[in-house]
């Protein structure tokens, strides 16, 4: 776990303003960016993955309503580990509300953990495109769960998921136009908010989310 969230200095808050005068004047109404990873109910590298799977393309009272019948499948409160997910059966692990696909994608991450081809302990002290890399490898994880576990578990300040919704409708809103860009034209205009892209991406999500 990291000792604590991390937070980009004055000196790189007044350059990245600097080069984006548009994000600096929106950022003064919103809340000051509290730092990644944001605390989290997480006991290891590997629930936080294991709630990534749980929960994509559902709600959050959904997804969290089939985590907590997983974690009810074995003894105690903590989420199963990976040998423990690997014990049980389909049925139970069907049954627990989790689809197909998912419970493949955990199979799947759990079995590359038990038989040491992911260290999911050492992804802190790899670098992004090598974390990247090492989770993309396996079913159910993309590049979008990677860069987010980057930004919320790892801490890094320097990541762009720039195929996310949100973000693409918080620059929309952030330069007063119609039309959504495209992943291409956030990541672009992302290059100059390196090295706190993931800093600027807080922000356009709390755009995203504000009232009109």
């Amino acid at each position: 776990m990291s000792a604590g969230p991390k937070r980009p200095t004055r000196a790189q808050l007044s350059a990245l303003a600097r080069r984006d005068p548009a994000l600096a004047k929106a950022a003064r109404g919103l809340p000051p960016f509290p730092g990644f990873p944001e605390p989290r109910a997480h006991d290891s590298n590997f629930h936080a993955l294991a709630k990534a799977i749980v929960f994509q393309q559902l709600a959050g009272r959904a997804a969290q309503t089939i985590h907590d019948r997983v974690v009810a499948l074995t003894p105690g409160t903590r989420f199963p580990l990976p040998e423990q997910i690997l014990e049980l059966s389909d049925a139970e692990l069907r049954g627990a509300g989790l689809s197909r696909n998912k419970l493949l994608a955990l199979r799947d991450l759990s079995g590359r953990i038990t038989a040491g081809e992911l260290s999911v302990r050492s992804l802190g002290r790899r670098s992004d495109a090598e974390v990247i890399e090492a989770l993309t490898a396996v079913r159910g994880i993309g590049v979008w769960s990677a860069q987010i576990f980057l930004m919320f578990r790892l801490g890094r300040l320097d990541v762009l998921p720039a195929g996310d919704l949100g973000l693409r409708d918080g620059l929309r809103r952030l330069d007063g136009c119609e039309d959504r860009p495209t992943s291409a034209e956030l990541e672009a205009r992302g290059a100059r908010w390196a090295p706190l892209r993931s800093v600027a991406a807080w922000r356009l999500w709390r755009l995203a989310d504000a009232p009109l």
